[in-house]
């Protein structure tokens, strides 16, 4: 009787010992960024700080480029980074650096924001900014503005100073200026390289009978910043002086929060340049963050599938700047260009063309 209870003892043991050990291999791999364990880039920050930027896309090609005004975009490319980073490297927030960063091409004729914006069919500028807080999720915007020297920071106006998200037209402008914010004449904007490229626009419409806009570079055009900080904060900002010959108060993606612009510290911060109604229609911005954290993939693999594949296949053309909580970058772009650059606590990067 003895040996028998033993014995029962015994595979009562050896039984509960199998499934602890089986309960223990079989679980199912967690899918959460906080908690995969499966490889480095998950377990720790890489960079103390890190700071991507663009210049917009579009058919970039360098046959059409005179080397005068490749340097000057490197120049200015290269200037926008340092300004950033030497925000960041001193322990500045990402908000600072993103607004900063944003101010400088915004103050530059070269891109397609602030000062270099583009004409609307009026042969006005009318100019869209955002910028997004990854900590709390707190986002501002301002759509259709043409008197705010720095659109971003009316952006960002709206996210200090408001309990709203998005302002446009004349309320915006109101708005802006009621806090303080640098006011311009709307003749500030003008530059003769953007004039004429309505003009040129125009002149296809008339010769052709119908409305175009299939120029190159008529659908692009965008100026974005991510930055993290090295309290691990994350925060995205965009600016545009949106389509040229754009007609009816048009907006495009780049003030829309989760089409153009995005930022969540637990998965990533993006800001997107491109033909903005398709980033609209597929969220690209909130879809990168959604992608990495719903089916647990990289930042490189979900933004290279939303622009080289989903959003491709649909039609539409463009790319977008993005770093994750770790410090990663992601700059993935469907068109023959896009200016852009990054620059961490390891290493810089500038580049305008393609592969």
């Amino acid at each position: 009787m003895y040996n028998d209870m033993n014995c029962q003892k015994t595979k009562v043991c050896l039984i509960l010992t199998l499934c602890i050990f089986y309960s223990c291999n079989n679980t199912s791999p967690k899918k959460d960024l906080k908690e995969d364990p499966s490889t480095d880039l998950h377990q720790q920050k890489q960079t103390e700080y890190a700071l991507v930027i663009h210049g917009g896309a579009g058919t970039i090609l360098k046959e059409n480029m005179t080397n005068e005004l490749e340097n000057e975009y490197k120049a200015k490319l290269d200037e926008a980074l340092s300004i950033g980073e030497n925000i960041l490297k001193a322990g500045g927030t990402s908000l600072d650096a993103v607004v900063s960063v944003i101010m400088i091409m915004e103050d530059s004729p070269l891109f397609n924001a602030g000062k270099g914006a583009v004409f609307t069919n009026e042969g006005a500028n009318a100019m869209d900014a955002s910028i997004m807080r990854g900590n709390d999720l707190e986002a501002g915007a301002v759509g259709g503005i043409s008197n705010i020297k720095n659109p971003i920071t009316a952006a960002q106006a709206v996210l200090e100073k408001s309990e709203h998200v998005f302002m446009v037209g004349k309320g915006a402008e109101a708005f802006a200026a009621s806090v303080g914010l640098e006011t311009v004449d709307p003749k500030y904007f003008y530059t003769e390289r953007r004039w004429n490229s309505l003009q040129k626009i125009l002149e296809k419409e008339k010769s052709l009978g119908y409305n175009t806009t299939d120029l190159p570079d008529s659908k692009f055009g965008t100026v974005g910043v991510v930055a993290l900080d090295k309290k691990g904060n994350i925060v995205a900002g965009t600016s545009t002086g949106g389509m040229t010959n754009k007609k009816y108060d048009r907006i495009g993606d780049s003030p829309v929060i989760g089409a153009g612009t995005y930022a969540n510290n637990n998965t990533c911060g993006v800001s997107c340049t491109g033909h903005g109604e398709y980033f609209i229609r597929y969220a690209v911005a909130h879809d990168v963050s959604a992608m990495m954290e719903y089916k647990g993939i990289s930042l490189e693999e979900a933004s290279h599938l939303i622009i080289n594949k989903k959003l491709k296949e649909a039609g539409g053309s463009g790319g977008l700047i993005a770093l994750d909580k770790y410090g990663n970058i992601s700059m993935p772009f469907n068109t023959p260009g896009m200016y852009r650059g990054f620059v961490t606590d390891k290493e810089r990067y500038i580049g305008i063309y393609g592969n």
